[in-house]
């Protein structure tokens, strides 16, 4: 009973790193955006600035992994104030009635080296459906002030009609606003410290 105690209080130091460990998004290092075409013949891209994001990352067994963010609508940019006001109206995001886009993992895997499938629950307009992002993750490196930091670049294809965003006109080339719309991450965390005991 002795040796299988000392057994078990080896291993629990063992245990506890295997945990998932706590990262946040690093805004600032950070970017969430989107691409959509025009008149079927160029591409608008716009983005969001304003958003907070927490994951528990276990690099070990991935399926242990969740994620989970908000975004404020009401940060879109595409660089033109008319078209901003446009999509935050009623006809677009409707941003006075649905002032966030969620976005809550259900499900984490690896797809192939250096890389993740993460499927989840995105909220947008009112709607909740799955989309599946494909990332492409760094290795952990050091920051200036000795924080463990990484980064995941990807992207996923959803169809705003499919969350109520319908407005469009046809116009000769056809339709005005495509349908697909490209959500583009390039995303950095951060690595939580360690909370100390209490004294």
């Amino acid at each position: 009973m002795k040796k299988l105690l000392v057994s078990l209080l080896a291993t629990a130091p063992l245990l506890a790193s295997a945990a998932p460990a706590a990262w946040s998004v690093d805004a600032s290092h950070s970017q969430v955006g989107f691409a959509v075409k025009h008149l079927v013949i160029s591409t608008v891209r716009g983005e969001f600035t304003k958003y907070a994001g927490v994951a528990q990352l276990d690099d070990a067994d991935p399926a242990k992994s969740t994620v989970e963010v908000t975004i404020d609508v009401n940060s879109l940019d595409t660089r033109v104030a008319d078209r901003d006001g446009h999509l935050k109206s009623p006809d677009f995001f409707d941003t006075a009635k649905y002032p966030t886009i969620t976005f809550k993992s259900t499900k984490v895997a690896t797809a192939g080296k250096g890389a993740l499938k993460v499927t989840g629950d995105l909220m947008l307009h009112g709607v909740t459906k799955p989309i599946t992002l494909e990332l492409k993750a760094s290795p952990e490196v050091k920051g200036m002030f000795g924080e463990t930091r990484r980064a995941f670049a990807g992207q996923a294809r959803i169809s705003r009609k499919e969350f109520g965003l319908t407005w469009n006109k046809l116009v000769e080339a056809g339709p005005a606003v495509g349908d697909e719309v490209t959500l583009q991450l390039d995303v950095e965390l951060v690595k939580d410290a360690p909370k100390t005991a209490a004294k």
